[in-house]
């Protein structure tokens, strides 16, 4: 969104970068600063812009990778957090064997929304949210805890935060451990960019300019101290 004032900014030329700065946008859209993976529910304003004049130098190969870079640090200052896909779970099974789900759907960090009984029939009928994160081997731990007496379809529900901020570095991450919540993110976070072979390190200093970061107080306490 273009929320710049004409008495600050030469709307002619933003005018003239607008398809080079929609290509940028959609870039670091399609690869967020994260883990490089789709950015959803996001709005960038352009609330002010330095232009040359000459056009030279406000080609795309010049505006798109800054318009990039732009997009990246605004979402790296905005507190960005991690969305992970959610199964909806339709689970049929006699009642004497629903007390035995709940805590094996807790376990996973699933929840149950609803469990009636069935018409006409001795089998209750479950609704349930599961991420699907930690749905794997979830179906083959239902028979055996039910002895092989409830029935799972899933399918694509939803989207939900991961608990957690990703960007945390004083979360340390144990090997073989399980993580409690709050240390979620984070750990989904490394591990993805450690799959990609990204660096693990994700810092808004890389796109901002030194004396921008004096500016906008980002140095951390490391860097500021060399200075």
């Amino acid at each position: 969104m273009d929320d710049t004032l004409p008495s600050e900014v030469d709307k002619a030329i933003l005018t003239q970068t607008k398809s080079s700065i929609t290509q940028g946008f959609r870039w670091a859209t399609r690869e967020g600063p994260l883990c490089e993976e789709p950015v959803r529910g996001a709005k960038i304003k352009i609330i002010d812009a330095t232009l040359s004049t000459s056009a030279l130098f406000r080609g795309g190969g010049q505006m798109i990778p800054t318009a990039r870079r732009a997009v990246y640090s605004s979402f790296l200052t905005a507190a960005p957090r991690l969305l992970e896909p959610v199964f909806k779970l339709e689970i049929q099974c006699p009642g004497d064997v629903v007390p035995e789900i709940f805590p094996l759907l807790q376990k996973r960090r699933g929840h149950v929304v609803k469990d009636v009984g069935v018409a006409g029939a001795n089998f209750f009928k479950m609704m349930a949210y599961l991420p699907v994160m930690d749905s794997f081997g979830f179906e083959t731990d239902l028979r055996s805890f039910t002895q092989g007496q409830a029935m799972c379809h899933s399918v694509f529900d939803h989207w939900a935060m991961v608990p957690g901020d990703p960007l945390d570095k004083s979360i340390v991450l144990h090997p073989l451990e399980r993580s409690p919540l709050p240390h979620m993110a984070r750990e989904f976070m490394i591990k993805t960019r450690r799959r990609k072979g990204l660096s693990e390190d994700v810092s808004v200093s890389k796109f901002f300019e030194p004396s921008m970061l004096d500016a906008m107080n980002l140095r951390g306490p490391e860097r500021s101290g060399n200075n």
